[in-house]
């Protein structure tokens, strides 16, 4: 796997949207919002069922540095198609609110990822299931099996346990990366990306993350900018025809003051973004949201029988500010994922080249999409 470092889509002069993104255009603007990796890669040539080749990983997403099982945050999920095996989801559409790390990683890899999740909760609540209630583990996936071998699930709780401990909120490594490493993203490379956006002052001034792990699509949808990227690059290093399948996690955070409904409604935006990109949400293709808010804790074990928690007005600008946000920033982190994931070659000699960037921004500066 090629790790030379290829731009972002705004390091070319590419700009989507009109809300201004936070300072590192990633989900770790929204603050105390941590990201780890550990990619796991080995071996090459003919797959050996169980044995590899491998090409995957895990990605971990932190809401807050504390102990996410004492004090939870308001969340809720969207799913614009359930062709998926994640884990967790349905307490929280229950609940409204999460208590554990988002991991990600590949499809089969889903079980030992949560197994690793429990290890960490009961590592840090030894009561869990003892003298309080038991604890819901969060994990989405994407079909990493063009490039890695499934059957292997090398993903181990060691490697969760790792992406958590080294979790960092100053930077976000994107493309070929964690769970990133074996995903096709519209027949090119694909993998993790994030952008973020900031609401003007008037609206708040609230942020918006996102972070999605990409692996869908055919080539000739993909969109950049409104300029058909993949139809004209349908011929350059064809890739086996494919229908559309696959899937994508977009993961959504905010600083802003929102509970279950209102986070809810955010994550039906994201495929609107995805959508400007050139996403059908395919048959086969488990596309998934989870969005969180920051702004609040909610204590698992609370003092009184009655919790007040502030909550935007559902009406006008802040709201459709927040909208706006997810629907730019999710395009963006799909376009972002495509920018930096590098060719990998996985088994039985698959490869999935990376996105062409002269041949792309040749495109997109001649449809003046360049500033």
């Amino acid at each position: 796997m090629t790790t030379t470092a290829r731009p972002r889509a705004r390091d070319v002069g590419l700009r989507l949207g009109t809300l201004s993104p936070g300072p590192n255009n990633a989900i770790i603007d929204v603050a105390g919002v941590a990201v780890g990796h550990v990619t796991v890669v080995s071996g090459e040539g003919e797959l050996r069922r169980g044995s590899g080749p491998f090409r995957t990983g895990v990605t971990v997403i932190l809401p807050h540095d504390g102990n996410l099982f004492r004090e939870k945050v308001p969340a809720a999920t969207f799913v614009m198609n359930g062709y998926g095996k994640s884990v967790g989801l349905a307490q929280i559409d229950e609940l409204g609110v999460i208590e554990s790390p988002i991991a990600l990683t590949g499809t089969l890899n889903v079980g030992i990822v949560a197994d690793g999740l429990v290890e960490h909760a009961v590592r840090e609540n030894p009561d869990i299931g003892v003298t309080t209630s038991s604890f819901n583990p969060v994990v989405g996936e994407c079909n990493d099996g063009t490039l890695s071998d499934l059957q292997g699930r090398p993903v181990r709780q060691e490697h969760v346990l790792a992406a958590i401990e080294t979790a960092v909120d100053g930077s976000v490594a994107e493309g070929a990366v964690g769970a990133g490493a074996g995903m096709v993203l519209y027949g090119f490379k694909g993998g993790v990306g994030t952008a973020s956006r900031v609401l003007p002052e008037s609206a708040g001034g609230y942020t918006v993350g996102v972070l999605v792990l990409g692996n869908f699509g055919r080539r000739d949808q993909l969109h950049i900018a409104g300029v058909p990227v993949g139809y004209r690059l349908r011929d350059w290093k064809p890739a086996p025809d494919v229908v559309e399948s696959g899937s994508i996690m977009v993961i959504i955070a905010t600083d802003a003051p929102v509970l279950d409904r209102a986070l809810r409604r955010m994550a039906r935006r994201a495929p609107l973004g995805l959508a400007r990109t050139g996403s059908i949400a395919g048959h086969g293709s488990g596309d998934f949201m989870i969005a969180f808010s920051t702004a609040q804790r909610i204590p698992h074990e609370p003092e009184e029988n009655v919790l007040t928690l502030r909550h935007i007005v559902e009406d006008g600008q802040v709201i459709d500010g927040l909208f706006q946000a997810v629907v730019e920033a999710s395009e963006e982190a799909v376009v972002n994922a495509l920018f930096a994931a590098t060719t990998v070659e996985g088994r039985d000699g698959n490869v999935r080249h990376a996105l062409p960037l002269d041949e792309t921004l040749a495109m997109l500066r001649e449809a003046g999409a360049l500033s």
